[in-house]
């Protein structure tokens, strides 16, 4: 089993942040990689990208928003309690290269996930733009890491309460016209990634997205996180979690991720009513 050894709860309370104590995992895992945990002998199996991984310390870092049944279980674990099961890490590393000048561009809890990949970038000996947003200042997360991780730090907000009032595309945009940018990462929720690639599309740069598929088993068995990326099959599980954005069929990860989006919100409508009732 696994220990909870800091707890923290952010974007008022509707994400929250765990340091779990998993030495064996720490060990191995790589930016862009991520784990499937269980917080019960019945619970069911999540995937989650780490946002952090300390080898020495024997600690990885996940974040992850509450919107379920199962994210809300996650949620009453408290400091000193443990995870039933984590298993990683799982999904291929970030490629890691100097390039030059880079742009890192994350949304909503997406920016867990860029955090480590910023870094690395940066550690490898790019210049790193770092673009983070969210809908408004007090849903802002980890903007102090992406600081210290990048070199330039551009924060935006849709109602404008923070930082730039607008889209993170609108940053990236002006950004592309005057650098000369080798490479694009942008992870957060999937229409901000398909905005994203039609952009850098338009300027011809290479650009990373990692997909947030549907998941089960994730060792590639199951099917369940299979997505097309140049017309082809792939599996999210063990082919990414990041691919070529602009291959990406965004329309087609958007109709399974709704899909199954209105069914756990079925699951945590009857998860609450038997709350309430017990």
């Amino acid at each position: 089993m696994f220990e909870i050894l800091k707890r923290q709860e952010m974007a008022n309370g509707t994400v929250v942040r765990n340091d779990i104590s998993a030495p064996k995992i720490a060990a191995k895992a790589k930016p862009g990689q991520f784990v499937i945990l269980r917080a019960n002998e019945t619970g069911e199996r999540i995937p989650l990208t780490m946002a952090d991984s300390d080898p020495e310390r024997g600690i990885i870092t996940i974040i992850y928003q509450v919107v379920g049944k199962s994210t809300a279980l996650f949620k009453s674990l408290q400091v000193g309690e443990k995870f039933q099961d984590i298993i990683g890490p799982l999904g291929q590393p970030t490629h890691l290269e100097k390039l030059g000048k880079v742009v890192c561009v994350g949304g909503g809890t997406g920016v867990a996930v860029l955090h480590p990949i910023t870094r690395g970038l940066k550690e490898t000996g790019n210049h790193v733009y770092a673009v983070i947003g969210a809908r408004s200042k007090d849903l802002l997360i980890l903007e102090d890491e992406m600081k210290k991780a990048s070199h330039e730090l551009f924060v935006c907000t849709d109602d404008g309460s923070y930082g730039h009032h607008g889209f993170v595309t609108d940053v990236l945009k002006d950004i592309l016209e005057r650098e000369d940018i080798k490479l694009v990462v942008g992870i957060g929720p999937v229409p901000m990634m398909k905005f994203l690639c039609k952009v850098t599309e338009e300027y011809g740069v290479k650009t990373l997205v990692s997909l947030n598929a549907i998941m089960v088993d994730g060792t590639g068995m199951c099917g369940c996180c299979r997505v097309t990326v140049g017309n082809e099959t792939r599996f999210a599980c063990v082919d990414g979690p990041e691919f070529d954005g602009h291959k990406v069929d965004f329309d087609e990860l958007s109709q399974r991720l709704n899909a199954y989006k209105e069914q756990e919100k079925q699951s945590y409508e009857r998860y609450l009513k038997e709350c309430r009732m017990g």
